[in-house]
């Protein structure tokens, strides 16, 4: 069977007020994407396909990597759009501890996205039917393959609500574990036709020595 590794971009900017000011690596994210291509070398994993969504920290995340290729964008594979959802649920005035503050913010946000599940937060700008949808539509493109190994690069809650759908999960499951998902951390399926299997989630073996473990961040 083949394989598809769907790899979480680097850090980008958390706390950032808007989305384009997220939408960019930081300078751990940069060494983070080096170290997981270096660990998929070294395992002799080389992809002979290369696909991530359109947001440039998707982007940079794959050319750090370093691997050859031709690279195809799918938008199937970019992250929800968090600070929309947020501003609708708060009326356009989030809070600054749901900002800036770690805690506050993911605890925020996975209410957000729960609400958002069971069709609330009326007027933004997708739902949740049309996230899930265009996740599996990405998932399709990818598989529709005589490549062997592909490689994806996406975001955690797409990753999440990924591994929830081929586990045939409740859609819930999707959010708790999107927030455990690692930067850079890689997760594995095999495929062949319709068959898709989850074989492995949230791996990062590029943060397994002293020294790679200084680069582990999850936002």
């Amino acid at each position: 069977m083949a394989e598809l590794i769907v790899v979480r971009h680097g850090q980008a900017s958390f706390g950032a007020g808007d989305a384009g000011s997220y939408d960019r690596l930081s300078d751990l994210g940069r060494r983070q994407s080096e170290a997981a291509g270096a660990a998929l070398r070294a395992a002799g994993w080389i992809p002979d396909r290369l696909i991530c969504g359109t947001l440039d920290r998707q982007r940079e995340t794959l050319a750090g990597m370093g691997f050859d290729g031709a690279v195809e964008e799918h938008p199937g594979w970019n992250e929800y759009d968090f600070h929309d959802l947020l501003a609708v649920r708060f009326g356009g005035d989030v809070p600054d501890p749901v900002r800036g503050d770690r805690k506050t913010h993911f605890r925020t946000l996975r209410e957000v996205i729960l609400d958002w599940q069971a069709g609330g937060l009326e007027g933004a700008a997708e739902t949740y039917a049309g996230f899930a949808g265009r996740v599996a539509a990405a998932r399709a493109h990818a598989t529709d393959t005589t490549a062997e190994r592909v490689l994806v690069v996406s975001s955690g809650g797409v990753i999440g609500q990924l591994v929830a759908a081929s586990l045939d999960a409740p859609a819930k499951q999707m959010i708790a574990l999107n927030l455990q998902v690692k930067n850079t951390s890689m997760s594995r399926f095999i495929f062949s036709g319709q068959r898709f299997f989850l074989h492995e989630f949230n791996t990062t073996p590029q943060f397994a020595t002293p020294e790679g473990a200084e680069l582990l961040s999850y936002s």
